[in-house]
């Protein structure tokens, strides 16, 4: 990958203040390209988009993806070349809790993302960040692949189903057989973690704020399956894609994106490691214990087959799931100590680029 590719060029981000979407711009940033995002206000308080100072490095529109005269308007007055939209109502459990709108946002939002590109010719390379939740789960031990059928079972999972189907239907019916200089492609990624994710209802930032309160982890589901990576796999496959798409549009389609088979773990391991790196990190002791909360359904067993992934582009993931999770820690307690995060960030960032190229990604 070379990231020399993206300095200069106009990159629009949508869900940049979120999570997965600071880690992009922060990339971004550091390959030297022109980003904006278009986003609602940062998700969490605190974020990583304030914390690193993102807020301050980068141009963004604060808008709801649900307005379409507003991002159509940006995408109009920014005239970005490659688009990455990853705005979303990402949680399982908030879904089920604002069904309506968890829809909306990421059904209507992506009509929208679809329709201000079928309006605007100067977008040329666009990436659809969806989940590996958008199967139809059979509890099967062996990996999904691209065909298999789109069903997510609860809200959150089914509307990134439609988003997916929305995405197909407008490229059938707008841009195929027009002679645009367009590639789209939808990309579904496993369970990610990493420093600099703060929202409810996720493992890794509930191991967080028990570790900073000074109290036991409470897991809910320890024994569930779950492909776990590093933020910036996913993050870098989606900005490869980007650029593939870009040089040669035979690179557009449907990937996974996801771990080895040896880096799906249970939550319960999940936790294990965390704890582990906790007192490597900080000294302090950490433990947890399984907790029986209810709730609604959440599948016990769940992971991708990337096959298609590495045949296609000669990918191999940088991280295992053990340096995933150490650099995750590493973060987390450069929080909790005060210390210089956007340094922190920088030198992860350092880290993978290097070892990506040593892989010859």
């Amino acid at each position: 990958m070379d990231w020399n590719f993206f300095k200069g060029k106009k990159i629009l981000i949508t869900g940049n203040t979120g999570f997965k979407g600071s880690w992009m711009s922060s990339l971004l940033l550091e390959a030297g390209a022109d980003v904006t995002g278009y986003s609602l206000e940062a998700p969490t308080e605190p974020s990583m988009f304030e914390l690193c100072g993102l807020k301050n490095e980068m141009h963004t529109v604060y808008g709801d993806i649900r307005n379409l005269d507003l991002l159509n308007h940006t995408i109009r007055e920014v005239q970005p070349e490659f688009m990455v939209h990853m705005a979303a109502q990402p949680i399982v459990r908030e879904s089920y809790a604002r069904p309506v709108y968890t829809y909306e946002v990421n059904v209507m939002g992506t009509v929208n993302i679809m329709e201000c590109i079928r309006k605007n010719d100067c977008v040329q390379s666009f990436v659809n960040v969806t989940t590996d939740k958008v199967y139809e789960n059979h509890e099967w031990e062996w990996g999904y692949r691209e065909n298999e059928r789109l069903n997510g079972y609860d809200p959150y999972s089914n509307s990134k189903s439609c988003s997916e189907l929305v995405t197909a239907c407008y490229q059938k019916s707008f841009f195929d057989g027009t002679g645009r200089k367009l590639a789209i492609s939808t990309v579904r990624a496993g369970n990610v973690i990493g420093g600099g994710d703060f929202a409810a209802d996720r493992i890794v930032p509930d191991c967080m704020r028990a570790a900073v309160e000074g109290k036991k982890i409470e897991v809910r589901n320890p024994n569930s399956i779950r492909p776990y990576q590093h933020v910036l796999e996913p993050v870098s496959v989606y900005l490869m894609i980007l650029k593939k798409q870009w040089e040669d549009k035979k690179f557009a389609g449907n990937y996974n994106v996801g771990p080895d088979e040896s880096d799906c773990l249970t939550t319960g391991q999940l936790a294990d490691l965390f704890c582990r790196d906790w007192k490597k990190h900080t000294g302090k002791e950490l433990v947890w214990n399984s907790v029986q909360m209810g709730g609604p359904h959440e599948a016990n067993y769940l992971k991708l087959d990337c096959s298609r992934l590495k045949r296609t582009f000669e990918w191999k993931s940088c991280w295992n799931v053990e340096q995933a999770v150490d650099k995750t820690v590493e973060w987390y307690a450069c929080y909790r100590q005060n210390g210089n995060l956007e340094e922190c960030t920088r030198n992860q960032i350092k880290d993978f680029v290097k070892l990506s190229g040593q892989n010859g990604k």
